[in-house]
């Protein structure tokens, strides 16, 4: 089944495109089914790249999924117009009264700042205290889990010395975990932070589990609540090219950044990347939306709880 999204949405065009099955609004709302309702909390400056990235993985999936995008009302998008802003995302005011079988909160390039710094971190706040009740299970990605292990658990980001820039290979530690089923005993995902959160600290929490790590990269994945709370602190959602444009900005401004590991074919720059991280970007969405989204939720999403 496919991915249910507005009509005008430039992602539409892209994923068709990419022979990705896609479902406009009007024929959508001619089938007698209940689509799975995910909303899209995007957190990143590139407003329109984070929702095809994001779409092309839920739209992979044998589910019909209709996807709502979520803005923070206290923070204005400075690369994204306000056109596009105001056509098709809504605000946390807009949908608190709603309930959802499945949410995603995106990172944000904003890790080097205190939490209670941030613009938006009231809202965000509010907004995932409301997850607890209104949300079936919620996917935090990047700064996103960062963020809500800290509101939730207390969990503190600790600055690293130098940025987690590249591809990583990974391993499950958890093997009969539902999230990773199917998946290699090897994975590669990509990362890109300057911060982590130390495992002795998710270990410590009991109502918190690890279930995929990198050598290299730290936690990969955590988990609360047998799936209500999930916490991926890497991008398996990343484009091809995401990863040279980060490197291409830096080196233009002038700032010291490494060459992104095991990214380039030698690690060299002027040749293409090489893609080896897709297949398990869309086995962990898949897993995500059908055993912990599909398959617990309740077929009255008013029944949420």
């Amino acid at each position: 089944m496919p991915i249910k999204i507005p009509n005008e949405l430039p992602a539409y065009k892209t994923l068709t495109d990419e022979n990705i099955f896609v479902m406009t609004e009007n024929r959508a709302d001619t089938q007698d089914i209940r689509p799975l309702k995910i909303a899209l909390v995007n957190l990143m400056p590139t407003k329109i790249d984070t929702e095809t990235q994001f779409s092309r993985l839920l739209g992979n999936t044998p589910l019909q999924v209709e996807l709502e995008l979520i803005q923070m009302k206290s923070y204005q998008s400075k690369n994204t117009s306000e056109e596009h802003m105001l056509s098709f995302y809504k605000t946390f005011d807009d949908i608190k009264n709603e309930k959802f079988d499945g949410m995603v909160i995106t990172g944000a390039p904003i890790e080097t700042m205190d939490f209670e710094e941030v613009e938006y971190w009231t809202e965000l706040c509010e907004l995932m205290e409301w997850s607890r009740t209104h949300v079936h299970s919620t996917l935090h990605i990047c700064w996103g889990a960062q963020a809500a292990l800290y509101y939730h658990f207390g969990i503190p980001k600790i600055p690293l010395d130098k940025k987690v820039f590249g591809v990583f290979p990974h391993v499950i530690e958890e093997k009969n975990n539902l999230l990773f089923r199917g998946s290699d005993d090897e994975f590669l995902v990509p990362h890109s932070r300057h911060t982590m959160v130390k495992r002795e600290d998710i270990e410590y929490c009991r109502k918190l589990k690890i279930i995929a790590s990198s050598e290299e990269a730290g936690v990969y994945a955590a988990m609360a609540g047998e799936g209500k709370q999930i916490f991926i602190m890497g991008h398996p959602e990343y484009d091809p090219l995401t990863l040279k444009k980060e490197y291409d900005r830096d080196v233009a401004a002038g700032k010291e950044i490494n060459v992104p590991m095991n990214y380039y074919p030698q690690d060299d720059p002027s040749k293409n990347p090489v893609v080896r991280w897709r297949a398990h970007a869309n086995l962990l969405y898949s897993n995500w939306t059908n055993y912990f989204v599909y398959q617990t939720t309740p077929f009255d999403i008013k029944a949420i709880i």
